[in-house]
């Protein structure tokens, strides 16, 4: 059987070969060994597989699906065995439970942590985009082909993994293949509440040897998959259940990222490419492909190892190495796309903030900026170096336990709780507003929405932590707001979906703003506080709302996903829209003020959303832009996502902003309060699974049939909002409503006072000197300065004088990156060249939000503006993210 070869993806589409409709992986088992020299990452990754229900009703063997059933008796230790042939009791001394005598042996050895390194690839030489083992040309097309999404890796070995060794054989008369597939199949539906002896029996099944029979795999890779057959083997019922991939990657492979970090130390990360982890391991990348997975990883001593696993992991050294090795695992099953990996020299934030900086930092983060601050000295890096220096002070003393089943949880000083776990914490809690029972419709795993624990957790455990050079700026801003804006999201939404978070500072190149995964979040240094100690209140609104972004990923995006990627609207647009809603309740705003705030973002993102779609390809700006085939894939589960590829999708916020508006236009047809409910009734139903539009559109409508019979139906949606490009007409009306808002006109005002200011400048002589007019310029919030600066980019002219003014007045280089941004735009459209340097320490520290700001250097055709443009490409080439640098090498070179 081939995989499908009519995908022919546009240049621009993602193809998602794996053939889920055949055959699924359930677990992945990875061993991996990081190589900062050689930048790789070398090792294994053991696939536990499931033929898909209907892809095949018999085996070559002529045993069905299901023919050999072991049921595992949940109170006592007697594992039953039904075969076609016969059946016998097991007292545990067999099968399963001799294989658990097994993992207690091993655990009690002390060689769990150790697990078994897997047969480590060679250091592969420069490859062909195809490879193949030798005797691929043996198979037939008429053999089934496991297909898995692979790119940029060297594979060195497929081979099946032999787990008879795992349990006993002599004793039953069912042949030793069936007793495996039997085996692996019970074990992949082992129940939620023994997560933990069933991930020991993974991890035990992942270190036996590879099959010594003589039938070996084959495997082929090319550009975008690697396909596996077994020679004779005709269907997925008869593919092996457990085999093992031996590669390493590559070290400029697209979905991790090798790089310095601000402390000019090597590090690596999982950076969201658009490829996915296909470039770390070989996966199945449809979202449809949900799996747990256990991962060991090995890194230098002196490196901290993050993922998005459950637990935090406690290090254990690798024997005589110089290595430690790291354990996470995840029991709830979640695309490939979620896995996450971060290892470098960070250094945990410690929770204690000294006094000094305590007083700086206001507690209501809706404080306007202070008119006239003069900038402090910068805080330098080996200030800091006194925290966190060592892991063995920062990880290994800080075992955390948090989840579900039989763990436990505590806390010590590494791990942060909230002081403010108290009643004063939120303004009005939503919680009672909803019945909190719970019907899970997910595939079974331990679910916190079903623990009476997890409903009171209003603040999950969770560290922060970033380079040593960062941390003073980390503590005071993401470590102070990150409590508020958890207990914040539970208010808001209900339980959090996962039992803890760590926050990673990630290197300058990195291209986003944040990345949500479960249990982790990256954040760009963007939206760390920008201005010198002492002044941090004036920068707190960007971090604020971006980590209340960031946490709202957790309920839309990852424990709710999109089942078609095209859908990316889903994930974003929710999390544009609570963010909002989560950063005014961390606040605790009147609700007055919650919608004056409201507004005034909705006109920011009007404008930018504006700008963007008379700038862009139509087939760019679909929410939707597979229409009615959404959700839709092949015979064998392969697809195409479309446009994803796209280097200017990359840039694009449509899925964003539109995907935002849709959910206000909703909002304010029932009432923001009763969508808000809404929200956690649709939570509760569809948590843990994959959706399409229509699920949260159809269970919409029907909890408010009001809305069709005033003729807001599904179809009208999808042509309003989600099949076509451009913007719908309650959007336009609106927006002329949002800039008339309170806010807005008190910077139209200020506005009116900074052109009467230059016009006052025009024709004045060099050689008499006037005593400027005093004006009283009003305090403006850091949003209320973007639309300020936005405004005053639209006069032709504004004088030298003028610039200075804005520039001292309202401390822009103190200003939040949203803000300095469109001061440097103001900068480079007027030739204000004394703050020069103002752009070239946004684009050299700001590279997430940068890009086009070369663009508009490039433009003005200015000689000295062209050069500025160049030497900050040449500072900061190598660490830029690739497609970053590609658009804007584009623009520059």
């Amino acid at each position: 059987m081939q995989p499908d070869k009519n995908l022919n993806p546009d240049t621009d589409d993602l193809p998602l070969r794996a053939n889920t409709n055949h055959i699924l992986v359930r677990h992945y088992v990875l061993d991996l060994t990081l190589h900062f020299d050689r930048k790789v990452i070398s090792g294994s990754v053991v696939l536990f597989l499931e033929p898909s229900s209907g892809s095949g009703s018999k085996t070559e063997d002529g045993i069905g699906p299901g023919s050999c059933i072991i049921e595992a008796g949940r109170s006592h230790n007697v594992y039953v065995c039904r075969s076609h042939n016969e059946e016998t009791v097991e007292d545990g001394t067999e099968g399963i439970g001799k294989a658990m005598t097994k993992v207690e042996k091993i655990l009690g050895a002390g060689k769990r942590d150790g697990a078994l390194s897997g047969v480590r690839a060679q250091t592969p030489p420069e490859t062909e985009m195809i490879q193949s083992s030798h005797l691929w040309e043996t198979t037939s097309d008429d053999d089934f082909t496991l297909v898995m999404d692979c790119c940029d890796l060297h594979v060195s070995k497929v081979e099946e993994v032999d787990i008879s060794s795992v349990f006993a054989s002599e004793s039953s008369g069912v042949r030793l293949v069936n007793r495996q597939t039997a085996f692996i199949q019970n074990l992949i539906s082992m129940p939620s509440d023994q997560w933990r002896q069933k991930h020991q029996l993974f991890s035990l099944c992942s270190q036996a040897p590879g099959a010594q029979d003589g039938s070996s795999l084959q495997f082929y890779r090319d550009q975008w998959s690697l396909q596996v057959r077994k020679k004779g083997v005709a269907s997925s019922q008869g593919f092996p259940r457990a085999l093992r991939i031996c590669y390493e990657t590559r070290p400029t492979g697209g979905s991790v990222r090798w790089t310095k970090d601000q402390d000019n130390r090597v590090c690596v990360y999982t950076a969201g490419s658009p490829i996915n982890n296909r470039a770390l391991f070989p996966c199945q990348e449809p979202p449809v492909a949900m799996s747990t997975w256990q991962a060991t990883v090995r890194a230098p001593s002196e490196c901290v190892v993050l993922m998005s696993g459950e637990e935090e992991a406690v290090p254990v050294g690798d024997g005589d190495t110089s290595l430690l090795i790291w354990n996470y695992h995840v029991t709830m099953p979640m695309p490939a796309s979620t896995f996450t990996l971060a290892v470098g020299h960070w250094r945990q934030v410690p929770a204690e903030i000294a006094p000094a900086v305590e007083r700086g930092l206001k507690t209501d983060c809706s404080k306007t900026a202070k008119l006239g601050a003069r900038p402090g000295e910068r805080v330098q890096a080996d200030q800091m170096s006194g925290h966190g220096s060592s892991i063995s002070e920062v990880v290994k003393g800080s075992p955390l336990k948090t989840g579900s089943g039989d763990q436990t949880t505590h806390s010590d000083s590494a791990l942060c709780y909230s002081s403010l776990e108290d009643a004063t914490l939120s303004v009005t809690d939503y919680s009672g507003i909803v019945d909190d029972s719970i019907s899970c419709s997910h595939d079974d795993y331990p679910c916190r929405f079903t623990e009476e624990s997890a409903r009171s957790q209003r603040v999950i455990p969770h560290r922060v932590f970033g380079p040593v050079s960062l941390l003073q700026k980390a503590q005071v801003g993401v470590l102070k707001l990150l409590p508020r804006c958890l207990a914040a999201a539970h208010t808001i939404l209900g339980v959090h979906p996962f039992p803890r978070l760590d926050v990673l500072i990630v290197p300058a190149g990195f291209s986003s703003l944040g990345m949500a995964s479960p249990h982790i979040i990256f954040l760009s240094q963007s939206v760390l506080c920008a201005g010198s100690p002492g002044t941090e209140e004036k920068s707190l609104s960007l971090c604020g709302s971006r980590i209340c972004h960031e946490i709202a990923h957790s309920w839309f995006g990852l424990v709710i996903g999109a089942r078609d990627w095209t859908e990316e609207w889903i994930s974003e647009g929710f999390a544009t829209y609570l963010e909002d809603i989560i950063w005014a309740q961390a606040q605790k705003l009147p609700s007055q003020e919650t919608a004056e705030q409201s507004d005034l973002k909705a006109l920011l993102r009007w404008r930018r959303l504006s700008d963007e779609l008379q700038n862009s390809d139509e087939a760019l700006q679909i929410l939707r832009p597979n229409m009615g085939n959404t959700g839709q894939v092949s015979e064998s589960g392969s697809s195409t996502v479309k446009h994803a590829l796209n280097p200017d999708k990359t840039f694009m916020q449509v899925h964003y902003l539109k995907g935002y508006f849709l959910l206000r236009f909703l909002a304010s047809q029932v009432g923001e309060q009763q969508f808000i409910n809404f929200f956690r009734l649709f939570v509760k139903k569809y948590h843990g699974q994959l959706i399409l539009s229509q699920d949260f559109l159809q269970m919409l409508l029907i909890t408010f049939p009001d809305l069709e019979r005033e003729g807001l139906t599904l179809s009208a949606i999808h042509a309003d909002w989600l099949d076509r490009p451009g913007i719908p007409k309650w959007l336009y009306e609106r927006s002329a409503v949002w800039s008339q808002a309170r806010l807005v006109e008190e910077v139209k005002a200020e506005v009116v006072k900074w052109i009467l200011l230059s016009q006052s400048h025009q024709g004045k002589g060099r050689k008499r000197k006037r005593i400027e007019p005093k004006v009283n310029y009003k305090e403006l919030t850091s949003e209320q300065l973007v639309v300020l600066l936005e405004l005053l980019l639209e006069e032709e002219e504004l004088s030298v004088p003028t610039m200075l003014a804005l520039q001292r007045t309202y401390s822009l280089q103190d200003q939040d990156a949203e803000v300095q941004h469109r001061w440097c735009e103001l900068v480079v459209k007027h030739a204000y060249t004394q703050a020069y340097g103002d752009v070239e320490h946004f684009l050299v520290n700001y590279q997430a939000m940068g890009v086009y700001l070369y663009g508009e250097l490039m433009v003005q055709e200015d000689p000295q503006q062209q050069a500025l443009a160049r030497r900050c490409l040449s500072l900061v080439q190598e660490e830029m993210d690739q497609s970053a640098r590609r658009v804007v090498e584009e623009m520059v070179l």
